[in-house]
């Protein structure tokens, strides 16, 4: 089956540290997303990683985050975007802080579809893991995943793999396919440059589609910035639509620094210097998170956000 006639679908883990979340990611799909010196090092994932697995005609995007709190904004720029959430619950552990943090971000970025993957099930007896299963169960319990499947697997024997890949595809087949009519906006994830190729940036494409050789427009600083060549799961393509897509890199001619989005003038959409930014937002404040955690818990919410080096900035209730 052609790469362009699979649906697309990226599934982002979550959890704890050392719950097994890498290691899951390359039992599925053969790739270790951990790709710096210092992880391999150190034995933790610091940085998103990546891997890709087509399996029944879904191409799955695997986006790996860490599971360290210090690496928290790392994990908020991987789980933005994502269409399937992997939570990942050691059995040998059960639900710890991370977990717990991990699933309350994806619920406040509205992530509606999952899978529960309870791992290193070969390292306790049947009945630590039913335990694990039923505390599991009752946390989920009344949110997007009260009815989620929960599947027992090993990355090292390889034992309920092949469950989790039939559970990833029902929820694959529920994904909704993002909109290739719109114009082009891709956040990025990362940005660094490339000996030989130059500037590259990566992240998920929301909207539109982008061929080698537009012309795009960079936010905040609004530069204009041509496309080389664009590239989807490590394989080079001439046009990528927004259909699930990750890691989309695009390499320029200019440098894309830290800078937030890029977007295209297509021709019934939305042109260059149309969009302007906004010192506002418009958001809808729940208290999801107060419920366990004081007002100067940076896991709380206050009227002062915490947590990822970001700013207070006037918020409008919608």
């Amino acid at each position: 089956m052609s790469t362009e006639t699979l649906k697309s679908v990226i599934v982002g883990t979550a959890g704890h540290i050392d719950h097994g979340k890498s290691a899951l990611v390359e039992a599925l799909t053969g790739t270790h997303p951990d790709r710096l010196a210092e992880e391999k090092r150190r034995g933790i994932t610091i940085d998103l990683g990546f891997a890709f697995l087509e399996e029944n005609g879904v191409r799955f995007g695997f986006v790996d985050v860490p599971g360290h709190e210090r690496f928290i904004s790392n994990m908020l720029a991987g789980a933005a975007g994502i269409d399937v959430l992997l939570l990942v619950i050691a059995a040998d552990e059960s639900i710890k802080l991370q977990t717990r943090e991990h699933f309350d971000i994806c619920r406040l970025l509205g992530v509606q579809r999952g899978v529960v993957a309870l791992t290193k099930s070969d390292l306790v007896d049947a009945d630590t893991l039913e335990l694990v299963r039923l505390e599991a169960e009752e946390f989920l319990r009344g949110s997007f995943l009260d009815r989620a499947p929960l599947v027992a697997v090993s990355a090292r024997t390889g034992s309920g793999l092949a469950e989790l890949k039939k559970a990833l595809g029902e929820a694959a087949s529920e994904a909704v396919v993002k909109d290739a009519k719109q114009y082009f906006r891709l956040p990025i994830d990362r940005a660094f440059a490339m000996k030989g190729f130059g500037s590259v940036v990566t992240g998920t494409l929301i909207s539109g589609s982008v061929s080698t050789g537009d012309e795009v427009e960079l936010f905040p600083s609004g530069e204009r910035l041509r496309v080389r060549g664009v590239q989807s799961g490590g394989k080079h393509v001439d046009r990528r639509e927004s259909r699930g897509n990750r890691p989309h890199r695009a390499e320029t001619r200019h440098g894309a620094g830290h800078s937030w989005e890029i977007s295209q003038d297509p021709p019934n959409g939305c042109p260059f210097g149309a969009a302007s930014l906004s010192a506002k937002i418009e958001a809808t404040l729940t208290g999801s998170l107060s419920r366990r955690n004081s007002g100067n818990d940076r896991r709380g919410l206050s009227s002062r956000p915490k947590g990822t080096g970001t700013r207070p900035e006037r918020i409008c209730k919608s």
